[in-house]
């Protein structure tokens, strides 16, 4: 081994453990011996220990089977550990996992890959089955580069929560051990956020290991920017509270109800009577202040700042503005003590057809997307004049006649729209209810009028299946997201969008609007949520936590909170303001397809595929701090559990008067 070869070595070692300084004063070193001509070699061959370590670097880089053994011997000491450090130490396993198997592939040994990849696979399908499915599909070292999940794996760190002490057990295992396969991808791969004190709680895990193949780095930088998430200042509730109606009508019924506690007590008492009196003004008393605390809760919404529209907002009818605040007015304020009534439309027949449902704002329409291409509105008021047979069904009838004449030559109990040429995947009904927008696998969206029974326009700009669509909560604008990545922004008047949002990694799955219409958010299968700026286009928060893709998203009511839900049932909180998770919400054992905030963001619900919908505490949950939480029982927040008898929970939308509407297919087990 001549002098070259030493120096290679030293070199190829300074670079795999990421000493770029040593590296480099290495090579300046090697320039100045050749300047000054400096005939000074390290002898090699007689220094047997020098030999024997750069003969088992060498062999070290190219055995592919290292790997093997070297992970396999990490696996063990791992699942060993004591259970307090445990849990910390089992998160290191996953990325080594996955850049072992890169690495393999990398260097040619693509039969040595595969076997690795399935002898350990097992281990981490239960929380990473999606990312691994990806990786099944790198067959050679060009996908690495050509697949772009694989590409940002490689390019990217990982960062992972660790206590000091759990740090330096693992350091002294792998010194111990000379274990340099595993030093060298966790030096390179993973960035360690070590914090003294004791080890996380179990309960935090979802929070520890941050999602692989982010850019944590870009993300901190974007999340810097300003975002101002308050009410629109010219809004109906902030009308409502400056002219006192609200407060007044209150106010009465204090006064209403002060009166018949008086007119009680007044009353002469007898016997068994006196201690149900006793009782009843006691129960008032406790409905007083359940009333009371839920009124603190709802002012919430009017202690959030007011901003100014950056879009220019329709001017709505006076008619529909006084009903608007004739429901505000009688709205019913709900709280932990008092839970929201609920109103299920459940779809029979559907043959699995139903791919979407969407619920007008005061329940009086109900829409279905279908697989076979069409788009069906029920209307609520003469649905109940319909004989009970032709209920809630999904018939396969391709009639593209608008009246209401089925094929049997009975009347339909819907509204059926044609004009897709591809299953419709999503629908949105605007905020009066007058228009209803599709979105389908034929790339295109579509205006429809429910009050001409028609299509109005068919939008184009994607270039792929269009997810999901939403209207403004103004109404004229709306925004999409699509398979080809980007979220757009459009108008109605206007056949092309005003704005592309592109950044996500892969599908954008879901779309929601902030509350004051500056903002719209994104949910994707990368398992990241952005916050976009509608009027720049610019991405201005990337909320980094979720384990599996996005599938639903809510904006609450005074525009601070978002709630996010993903494919594992796992529903996530976060502060628009700082970008960070306020608390998850573990609950669901399936997908979270919708969630929607109560009218004075005191209560969320949340439907899923388990056939639930769940009720939670939002004003506790977001109290209470992380920092201050002991244990994970702090973090489950869940008033009530309402169970479908077996239906899948599609949509929900909350009334202005805080009635819950929710909608499902319902799916036979038999």
């Amino acid at each position: 081994m001549d002098e070259l070869q030493v120096v290679e070595f030293v070199a190829t070692y300074l670079k795999k453990k990421g000493f770029s300084e040593a590296e480099n004063a290495l090579q300046a070193e090697i320039q100045r011996n050749k300047s000054s001509n400096n005939t000074n070699p390290i002898d090699i061959l007689n220094d047997p220990e020098l030999s024997k370590f750069f003969r088992t670097f060498s062999e070290s880089e190219d055995g592919p089977a290292r790997y093997q053994d070297e992970y396999s011997k990490l696996r063990s000491w791992t699942y060993s550990s004591l259970d307090l450090y445990k849990h910390e130490l089992l998160h290191v396993l996953y990325p080594v996992f996955i850049h072992c198997f890169m690495d393999l592939v990398a260097k040619g040994h693509i039969q040595e890959a595969r076997t690795f990849f399935n002898n350990f696979r097992e281990d981490h399908e239960m929380m990473h089955l999606r990312d691994l499915q990806k990786l099944e599909g790198v067959l050679s070292p060009s996908h690495l580069e050509e697949m772009e999940f694989a590409h940002s794996l490689r390019h990217s760190k990982v960062n992972i929560k660790i206590c000091q002490y759990s740090y330096e057990l693992l350091l002294q295992y792998l010194h111990k051990t000379q274990s340099t396969k595993m030093l060298g991808i966790i030096n390179e791969r993973i960035n360690f956020q070590v914090s003294p004190g004791q080890p996380s709680s179990i309960s935090d895990d979802a929070e520890i290991v941050t999602l692989i193949g982010s850019n944590q780095d870009a993300a901190n930088q974007i999340n810097q920017k300003e975002v101002h998430w308050g009410l629109l200042e010219d809004s109906l509730e902030n009308r409502l509270e400056k002219t006192g109606l609200i407060s007044d009508s209150e106010k009465a019924e204090g006064e209403n109800k002060e009166a018949e506690i008086d007119e009680n007590k007044k009353r002469p008492v007898e016997g068994g009577k006196q201690g149900a009196s006793i009782k009843k003004l006691k129960k008032d008393k406790a409905i007083n202040a359940t009333a009371k605390t839920s009124r603190l809760e709802a002012n919430t919404v009017s202690t959030a700042p007011r901003v100014k529209p950056d879009l220019a907002l329709p001017v709505m009818p006076t008619e529909v503005e006084q009903s608007i605040l004739e429901d505000l007015r009688n709205r019913v304020h709900l709280s932990s003590a008092a839970l929201p009534s609920v109103s299920f439309y459940t779809f029979i027949n559907t043959h699995n057809g139903l791919n979407c449902a969407s619920i007008s704002q005061d329940g009086s329409l109900v829409a279905g997307g279908f697989s076979d291409s069409s788009l069906k509105v029920w209307d609520m008021a003469k649905l109940g004049q319909q004989a009970v047979s032709s209920g809630l069904q999904g018939e396969n009838d391709t009639t593209p006649r608008e009246d209401i004449i089925g094929p049997n030559g009975r009347k339909r109990s819907y509204t059926l729209y044609q004009g897709h040429s591809g299953p419709v995947y999503s629908a949105s009904f605007s905020p009066l209810g007058d228009f209803i927008l599709s979105s389908s696998a034929d790339t295109t969206i579509r205006l429809w009028s429910t009050k001409l029974n028609a299509n109005l326009v068919c939008y184009k700009g994607h270039n792929y299946p269009v997810w999901d669509v939403q209207f403004n909560p103004q109404g004229h604008y709306f925004a999409s997201s699509s398979h080809d990545r980007t979220a757009r922004i459009w108008s109605m008047d206007r056949i092309q969008p005003l704005r592309i949002m592109a950044g996500h990694l892969s599908d954008v799955d879901c779309v929601r609007w902030h509350i004051n219409c500056n903002y719209i958010a994104t949910g994707s299968s990368d398992k990241t949520v952005r916050l976009w700026d509608v009027s720049s286009g610019e991405c201005v928060r990337i909320f980094i936590g979720h384990r599996s893709m996005i599938l639903s998203l809510a904006m609450s009511p005074d525009g601070r909170y978002m709630a996010s839900g993903d494919e594992d049932g796992t529903i996530m909180m976060w502060d628009l303001a700082s970008g960070r998770c306020v608390t998850p919400l573990m609950g669901h054992t399936s997908c979270v397809w919708t969630l929607a905030y109560s009218c004075e963001g005191s209560l969320l619900a949340s439907g899923s595929a388990d056939c639930t919908v769940k009720l939670w505490d939002v004003t506790t949950s977001t109290k209470v701090l992380k920092t201050e939480e002991k244990s994970g029982t702090n973090r489950l927040r869940s008033l009530k559990t309402l169970p479908t008898k077996s239906t899948p929970v599609y949509s929900l939308q909350f009334s202005r008067r805080n009635l819950l509407f929710a909608a499902g297919a319902l799916s036979k087990t038999s």
